[in-house]
C-alpha cells in the first residue's frame, strides 16, 4: 500500500505535467496569433497587474517609455553574457534594431500574453506543491526531492528567460533555448512520476532481451528534439518574413522560407517511421494492459494529429490554431517517448 503523502506527490506530479503541456498550448497561441510583444513589459503588463483594455489608459509615451526599458534590461542581459565569454551575443542584442521597434497596443495580443502569462504562474504554483510533497520521498528516494527542488529553480529561471524573450523583442536564440528549457522541465517531471511509481511495484526478472527497442525509444527521442529546433526556428523564419510583407500574402510565408523548412518537413518522414518502428517493438514485446503498450498506441495517435497538423500548416498558409497543435503535439510526443523509455528501461531488468 502506498503511503498517502507518497501518492499525493505521484498523483500531483501527473497533474502538473498536464498543466505544464496546457502552458505549452497558451505559448502556442501566443506565438501563433503574433501575441508575443502584447505585454512589452515583465512581470507587469504595460506597468499593471491586469492589463489595460484601451489604448486611452495608457500614458501618452507608453511607446518609448517600453522600448527605453528593454534596452536598459537587455544591456544589463549583454553585460552577463560578456561575462560568461559570449561576446558575439550580447553584441547580436545591442545592435539588433528590431529590439527599438514600438508596439501598437492591440487589445486581443494584450490579453492573449496575460492569460498565458497567468497559465506559467499557475504552474509554478502547482511545481512548488510538487516540490514540497516530493520530502515524503527524502529518506527512500533521495533523488526524487533533489530533482523536484531543482526543477523548480529550472522553472524560476524560465521565468526570467521569458521577460528576456519579451525585452529582445522575441530574438530567435533565445526563444529556441526557452522552447528547449520546456523539454527539461517535461523531463525531469516525467522522470520524478515514474521514479516514484515504480518504487511500488512487485520486481520479477525479465529475460528477453530490449536492446533494439532501447536503440529505436533513444532515436525517436533525439530526432524529436532536433524536429523541435528546427521547428522553432521555421517559426522564427515565418516571424522575420511576415513582419517583412506588412503581414500580408500570408500563401507566400511557407514558401520563402527557404531549406530550414525543407529539412524540418523531411525530418517529418524520419520522425513517423521512427514511431511506426517503435510502435512495432512495443506490439511485439507487450501485451495485455501492460503500460508500454498505453503508451505505444498513444504515441501513435499523437504522431497522426502531429503529421495532419503539419500538413495544414505546410498547405494551407498556415492556420494560427493549427500552430497551436503542433507544438502542443511536438510537446506530447516528447513526453510520451521519454516515459516509454523509462519503462523500457526498467522493463529490461525487471517486469512489473
Amino acid at each position: 500500500m502506498i503511503p498517502k503523502s507518497q501518492a499525493r506527490f505521484i498523483r500531483l506530479n501527473l497533474i502538473t505535467i498536464a498543466v505544464t503541456l496546457l502552458v505549452v498550448l497558451a505559448g502556442g497561441i501566443v506565438r501563433s496569433t503574433g501575441s508575443g510583444m502584447g505585454c512589452p513589459d515583465w512581470p507587469k503588463c504595460f506597468g499593471q497587474y491586469i492589463p489595460p483594455t484601451s489604448v486611452d489608459q495608457l500614458p501618452a509615451d507608453y511607446k518609448a517609455k517600453y522600448v527605453e526599458q528593454r534596452m536598459a534590461k537587455n544591456e544589463r542581459f549583454a553585460r552577463s553574457l560578456d561575462k560568461l565569454g559570449k561576446k558575439h551575443l550580447a553584441d547580436q542584442i545591442r545592435h539588433d534594431q528590431s529590439i527599438l521597434e514600438h508596439e501598437e497596443f492591440n487589445v486581443a495580443k494584450t490579453w492573449t500574453e496575460y492569460l498565458n502569462r497567468l497559465a506559467g504562474a499557475l504552474t509554478g504554483f502547482f511545481m512548488l506543491a510538487v516540490a514540497a510533497y516530493s520530502f515524503a520521498y527524502r529518506k527512500i528516494a533521495k533523488r526524487i526531492l533533489i530533482l523536484s527542488i531543482v526543477n523548480l529553480f529550472i522553472v524560476a529561471f524560465q521565468a526570467w528567460l521569458g521577460s528576456i524573450v519579451v525585452s529582445t523583442n522575441l530574438l530567435q536564440w533565445v526563444v529556441t533555448v526557452h522552447m528547449l528549457l520546456v523539454l527539461v522541465i517535461l523531463a525531469i517531471q516525467v522522470y520524478t512520476y515514474e521514479y516514484a511509481q515504480q518504487l511500488h511495484k512487485e520486481k520479477v526478472i525479465v529475460i528477453s532481451s530490449m536492446v533494439w527497442l532501447k536503440v529505436v525509444v533513444i532515436s525517436s527521442i533525439i530526432l524529436s528534439i532536433i524536429q523541435i529546433i528546427l521547428g522553432t526556428e521555421v517559426r522564427e523564419a515565418i516571424d522575420i518574413i511576415s513582419k517583412n510583407l506588412f503581414y500580408s500574402a500570408r500563401e507566400t510565408w511557407v514558401g520563402n522560407v527557404g531549406n530550414i523548412f525543407v529539412y524540418h518537413r523531411d525530418l517529418a518522414i524520419l520522425v513517423a517511421v521512427a514511431n511506426v518502428m517503435l510502435y512495432k517493438l512495443v506490439m511485439d514485446k507487450f501485451g495485455g494492459k501492460a503500460t508500454e503498450l498505453w503508451v505505444g498506441n498513444s504515441i501513435v495517435i499523437v504522431l497522426i494529429v502531429q503529421v495532419l497538423s503539419g500538413i495544414l500548416l505546410s498547405n494551407f498558409a498556415l492556420p494560427p490554431y493549427a500552430q497551436a497543435i503542433h507544438i502542443l503535439f511536438s510537446m506530447v510526443l516528447f513526453t510520451l517517448q521519454f516515459y516509454l523509455y523509462l519503462l523500457v528501461y526498467r522493463t529490461s531488468t525487471y517486469k512489473h
